[in-house]
């Protein structure tokens, strides 16, 4: 433990920690400075039971605290939360994350998905990310959903299946598309590996992602996650956007 924190001393001399959002100094690797802070939007109660979309007030969540969308066509997945409202804030963190080849801030975004997610981390019995396809991860050379996972996994104790899931197949932009274009455009686009399907029988799955907008894609994937025979699937998301229904995207 000393070592260790000898170590973390002498590259903090050599490399002085700086904000995840920008360059500010911070005391600590993997805060963000005071302005950052400000900057981002922390989605806390009130939000919706099923999808995690925030309410603007107690008043308006009502008595069953489910929005009118989850309550006219309820998601296969149970629940699902996120840490951050993905304004111009998250996207400070979550864009380099995910387009900018910045693999290490999965370490630094784990704090803030465990926090949110607490109650569907203690009910889970796995953690599943959602999967890229192969072409878009030979491109991008990581799954950040999968390092997300991993992360989580290990600061929560909970075992990671990365490949519990696959992607059958590309898909274009949800961006733009109806409920129902969305369901067509990813029908088939996700199934669970036959190899995997003793580790997921009456499992209760929780499914990883950076983003969660529209709900498509997670509902996709807990489909095909139920169908290979879990038990029950959770949703946590670093990000999700304001308003989903009004600007329907891909995730």
């Amino acid at each position: 433990m000393r070592l260790s924190h000898a170590l973390t001393a002498v590259l903090d001399l050599l490399l002085p920690p700086e904000c995840l959002a920008c360059t500010a100094p911070v005391t600590t690797q993997g805060l963000l400075c005071a302005a950052c802070f400000a900057a981002t939007t922390w989605i806390a109660d009130p939000v919706c039971a099923r999808c995690g979309l925030p309410f603007a007030s107690t008043a308006a969540a009502g008595r069953d605290q489910t929005c009118q969308a989850c309550r006219a066509a309820p998601p296969a997945f149970a629940a699902a939360r996120a840490a951050l409202l993905y304004d111009s804030g998250a996207r400070r963190l979550i864009l380099p994350f995910k387009h900018a080849d910045r693999p290490e801030l999965a370490a630094s975004l784990a704090p803030f998905l465990v926090r949110a997610g607490a109650p569907l981390l203690a009910r889970a019995d796995v953690l599943i990310p959602v999967p890229l396809h192969r072409g878009r991860l030979f491109a991008r050379r990581y799954n950040q959903a999968a390092l997300l996972a991993r992360a989580i996994g290990s600061r929560a104790g909970k075992p990671v299946l990365v490949d519990g899931l696959r992607r059958t197949r590309p898909t274009a932009s949800l961006e733009g598309k109806t409920a129902a274009e969305r369901a067509v455009a990813l029908e088939g686009a996700f199934a669970a590996r036959p190899n995997r399907a003793a580790a997921l029988a009456g499992q209760r799955v929780l499914l990883i992602d950076d983003v969660l907008t529209s709900g498509a894609t997670a509902d996709a994937c807990a489909r095909a996650l139920l169908e290979s025979g879990a038990a029950q699937v959770d949703v946590l998301a670093a990000a999700r956007v304001p308003d989903p229904r009004a600007r329907p995207r891909d995730s």
